[in-house]
């Protein structure tokens, strides 16, 4: 296993491994097709909300990316770009990776764009059906979820997280999706700026109860 790249992910400065990584850390893997439009926008995206909330880099908290048909060294999309500088979110520094069985390996949670990214990512193994929803299922799920059942955020949001995810799981065969296209982030790629910008909105939307429930803080008015 090659070690991760440190630039993709956000950490507490705690005591960490050889990888500079905090020894008690949770990996969110956000996994759309190219790996340059839904997936570097939702990654940025999280990490950018999560430091609004917290005021910190993460505590523990990982987030990456990669692509099933990961357009590999490709730099994110101008409009993605865009995107993100609509948000006041960094785009700096991206690159694109394709999805390898290590990322799957190492995360905690992996975030879709759709059903068929879900689906690729379980057909991967490792295990990871219980921890790979699409990103709005994973939302319906969270907001379905009592807050005072998670650990508080004193415990850290890695252990959070942790109870986030199995609760999610928990539900996910009781609370269905009223329609197959309610689960979906549909791709904007080489389309124009507007569309970019409504699954922008879109993913914005998705994310901030997911943030909400992670950290325990709502988003700034």
């Amino acid at each position: 296993m090659t070690a991760p790249d440190a630039g993709r992910g956000i950490g507490s400065g705690e005591e960490t491994t050889t990888f500079g990584f905090p020894r008690d850390t949770f990996r969110i893997l956000h996994v759309s097709t190219g790996n340059v439009c839904r997936s570097p926008i939702t990654e940025r995206l999280t990490r950018h909300f999560v430091q609004e909330r917290l005021g910190i880099l993460g505590g523990g908290l990982i987030v990456e990316s990669a692509g099933t048909w990961g357009h590999e060294g490709a730099p994110m999309e101008a409009n993605a770009e865009t995107v993100l500088a609509d948000f006041g979110a960094d785009a700096t520094g991206f690159v694109g990776r394709e999805l390898l069985d290590e990322h799957v390996i190492r995360a905690d949670l992996v975030l879709t764009a759709t059903r068929d990214h879900r689906a690729q990512v379980i057909s991967m193994g490792h295990s990871a059906g219980l921890r790979t929803f699409t990103l709005k299922e994973f939302t319906r799920l969270v907001r379905a979820i009592d807050p005072a059942t998670l650990p508080p955020l004193e415990e850290g949001v890695v252990a959070r997280a942790r109870a986030l995810v199995r609760a999610a799981a928990a539900l996910r065969g009781w609370l269905l999706a009223p329609t197959a296209e309610a689960d979906e982030v549909y791709d904007p790629y080489g389309a124009p700026l507007p569309f970019f910008r409504s699954i922008g909105d879109e993913i914005h939307q998705a994310l901030d109860p997911v943030v909400t429930a992670l950290t325990g803080v709502t988003a700034h008015t």
